[in-house]
């Protein structure tokens, strides 16, 4: 019988640490605005401290009640003081298996393991931390169901040797950057951060101090409409140049390294420079696939692909370890080939896609046409006349409609579906039909005055950020032959989960 075991004696310290990333903005204020009344007050300073020694005592303790043994067929984790927690997991109900080292991780030449599973909203388990040699073996352990579990982590065999799919070179991890707006959403959340955590006053304050310094030395120079139009390109040129190198930078954080391997029919990611992740899921969890190009993509001609994993897991819970992206970036002849390797029977891309029907433009148009006169009548009380530039955007969403229900389509096969669309913004989303789960034909009061219906397929792991896999605005009797003949399917197939 396989005994238990302990997790790596410098376990407290990782837990304590995690602890203190939760608690460290409460700590902060306390110490900061807890003696601005009574500068003698002694509980505003041994607060913080007994708070830490709190969380000390709490990380140790978590240690010695934490155990876990390796079974034959599964693994038992033991848990808790005051309350006890015993926990079963078998080895074939792990879909995902991830390995996280960040630097303190790699100094001491440690790993933290999470275990996921389809169902779950949270990891099956996460053990924080094991010797880096022991979540090797364990993850090694995990991929072969536990077949011959060695009588200790050391004796585990080794791992098969991996075929590397995809590499990035720092070259292409720069362009992912430049492809990016992961600057502008970080300078957005942190201004957010600011505001909330900073008294009013304070941002109040400092917004009116900087803007009336920059308005004071604007009104000593002498500006024509020119000079203040360069001056405004200059300065958007400035942000603009900013937040792409902050992207930039914040590539090369997340995705230095980046490589893409498989071994025994499952798929291994590798990423980051200061924090290295690993994770790993089987090729039979994959779901469905996205391809998106964004503006800036395109013109690198470049894209990246995307995956839906039988791993469920909430959007509020996802700190970006899951395996959700095979190919940040990547050229459109790599992407392609990458999914025509994985899904060999799939005849990817199509060679004929049916296009939307032709009454789909205005379709598309409709909440433009709507919006856009509701929006210049809103504007019109604080700016009058003016509010009738509202109005430019309503030929311009037409087109943009337009333009969008050009590229739009669908392919249904019998091995794979496919579904198209975006113009600025482009993707392609697509699934095996053995991994459909569900099929819905819907019909809104313009699909029925219309004859037209929208055919929504789901499928196991979607997060609900991808665009969705749905068949648009055809005609009732396509979509409802193109139902039929998915719901015959799926009733002769099996689930391939």
């Amino acid at each position: 019988m396989a005994v238990e075991q302990r997790l790596h004696p410098w376990s407290w310290l990782f837990v304590l640490v995690q602890q203190l990333k939760q608690f460290i903005l409460p700590l902060i204020a306390l110490v900061v605005f807890g003696g601005r009344g009574d500068p003698d007050n002694l509980w505003a300073t041994l607060g913080p401290l007994i708070a830490v020694g709190m969380l000390v005592i709490l990380s140790v303790v978590q240690y010695f009640t934490y155990r876990y043994r390796i079974g034959r067929d599964g693994l038992t984790i033991r848990s808790g003081w005051l309350h006890r927690s015993l926990r079963e997991i078998p080895f074939a109900r792990i879909h995902n298996v991830g390995i996280h080292q960040s630097l303190l991780h790699r100094l001491f030449q440690v790993a933290e393991v999470r275990l996921e599973s389809a169902g779950g909203q949270k990891p099956e388990a996460e053990m924080r931390v094991l010797s880096l040699s022991a979540a090797t073996a364990l993850e090694n352990l995990i991929r072969h169901r536990g077949q011959a579990a060695p009588a200790s982590m050391t004796d585990a065999p080794s791992l098969p040797a991996s075929n590397t799919l995809l590499a990035l070179p720092l070259t292409e991890v720069i362009r992912l950057g430049l492809a990016s707006n992961r600057g502008m959403v970080v300078v957005a959340a942190a201004f957010g951060l600011a505001w909330q955590v900073l008294p009013d006053k304070m941002m109040a304050g400092l917004v009116r101090r900087y803007s009336r310094e920059a308005f004071g030395y604007a009104s000593h120079l002498e500006w024509t409409w020119q000079s203040g139009a360069l001056a405004a390109l200059a300065i958007l040129a400035l942000v603009l140049v900013l937040t792409r190198l902050l992207s930039v930078l914040l590539a090369l954080v997340q995705f230095h390294g980046f490589r893409l391997s498989e071994s025994d029919r499952r798929l291994t990611v590798e990423r980051g420079l200061l924090t290295r992740l690993r994770t790993s899921v089987s090729r039979r969890r994959i779901q469905a696939w996205t391809l998106r190009e964004g503006v800036v993509q395109r013109w690198l001609k470049r894209r990246s692909l995307h995956i839906d994993t039988a791993v469920a897991s909430r959007v509020d819970h996802d700190d970006g370890r899951a395996l959700k992206v095979l190919a940040p970036i990547a050229t459109r002849d790599a992407c392609d080939a990458l999914v025509r390797h994985l899904l060999p029977h799939s005849d990817w891309p199509p060679t004929r896609w049916q296009p939307m029907p032709a009454r789909a433009a205005w379709r598309l148009w409709l909440p433009g046409l709507i919006l856009t006169p509701l929006l210049a009548l809103a504007l019109w009380f604080p700016f009058g006349a003016w509010a009738g530039l509202a109005l430019l955007a309503w030929p311009l969403t037409g087109w943009a409609a337009w333009q969008n229900a050009r590229r739009s389509g669908y392919t249904a096969g019998d091995e794979l579906i496919a579904v198209r669309g975006g113009w600025w913004w482009r993707w392609w989303r697509f699934a095996e039909v053995d991994k459909l789960q569900a099929l819905r034909l819907a019909r809104s009061p313009i699909d029925r005055w219309l004859g037209t219906a929208t055919l929504w397929l789901d499928t196991a792991g979607d997060s609900g950020l991808a665009s969705p896999l749905r068949l648009r605005f055809l005609p009732e009797p396509e979509a409802r032959a193109i139902y039929e003949r998915l719901a015959q399917a799926l009733a002769r197939r099996r689930l391939r989960w």
